[in-house]
């Protein structure tokens, strides 16, 4: 089993940043790709971005140019940078991470965007 513990999410002003943070444990050995996800109250969850364990990269296009996925591998953690906060970001963040084609998710981080 792998373990996802994400933090950083909180309140912040339009405008605003937060860090994200998803730490793995467990079986890790193995873990390939990393990424968010998020849900809206009445929305389907969407992709937020996703980094491969060598670094390749891909986000949704409505957050490109405002968040930033990376990972440290020896630390097995994701993150993700989101500047330039909007409304439309409030959601709860979920970390995913793949594994032999499994994929374990975090418990969820809410994120509320709002003045």
């Amino acid at each position: 089993q792998v373990q996802l513990v994400e933090s950083g999410g909180g309140l912040v002003q339009p405008g605003g940043s937060l860090r994200l943070s998803c730490a793995a444990t467990g079986l890790i050995f193995g873990i390939d790709g990393m990424g968010w996800t998020r849900q809206a109250p009445g929305n389907q969850r969407e992709l937020v971005a996703r980094i491969t364990r060598g670094g390749a990269t891909n986000y949704a296009d409505s957050v490109k140019g405002r968040f930033t996925i990376s990972r440290d591998n020896a630390k097995n953690t994701v993150y993700l940078q989101m500047n330039s906060l909007r409304p439309e970001d409030t959601a709860v963040y979920y970390c995913n991470a793949d594994r032999y084609g499994y994929v374990y998710w975090g418990q969820g981080t809410q994120v509320t965007v709002s003045s």
